[in-house]
């Protein structure tokens, strides 16, 4: 099954809800769903015969910059029976400092792996999963201070008395 098919499968189903991603992707093409269609649309690729979307690879998420005000969450997924991929995009508006964080409906209930990634994207962009069973740090302690792939990080001076950013770039390394 190829790329258009699924898309037109998906946009009888779910109309305007679904659209191409940007036209110059073309070495991987990607649909982009609307926020709150998301765990709808992926329910029916998992469960629909003709896709069976059964694994879902990876999820990952970016900040586009303030200068573009938005960050996105990507879904890459696997029909393993089929042998066929897809590639889906949510746009969101990226929160100010000190606004809640972007939501996005949790898809771990459909595939356990969303679980760890959305943790991931969690701890390190700032996008808050609603509906996850356990929205939690995984790769940072649980008390660090920011999301450090956000295009506004800043490094914290000290953490836990334990210098982490240095202003001078000539320090020592251990090859001398």
């Amino acid at each position: 099954m190829h790329f258009t098919d699924i898309q037109a499968i998906l946009a009888g189903q779910f109309g305007e809800a679904i659209q191409p991603d940007a036209p110059e992707n073309l070495l991987q093409p990607a649909l982009s769903i609307q926020t709150e269609r998301l765990a709808d649309v992926c329910a029916f690729l998992h469960r629909d015969e003709r896709l069976y979307f059964d694994h879902l690879a990876c999820v990952t998420a970016l900040d586009n910059g303030p200068g573009l005000g938005t960050m996105e969450v990507i879904y890459n997924l696997t029909s393993i029976p089929y042998g066929h991929n897809l590639m889906l995009k949510v746009k969101l508006l990226r929160n100010q400092p000190g606004e809640p964080l972007p939501q996005v409906p949790t898809v771990s209930h459909i595939w356990r792996t969303a679980d760890w990634h959305e943790r991931e994207a969690y701890d390190l962009v700032g996008i808050h999963f609603e509906g996850h069973p356990d929205l939690r740090r995984i790769l940072l302690p649980l008390d660090w201070e920011g999301h450090p792939l956000r295009r506004d990080y800043e490094v914290q001076e000290v953490y836990h008395g334990i210098r982490v950013r240095y202003e001078d770039r000539n320090v020592p390394t251990a090859e001398g």
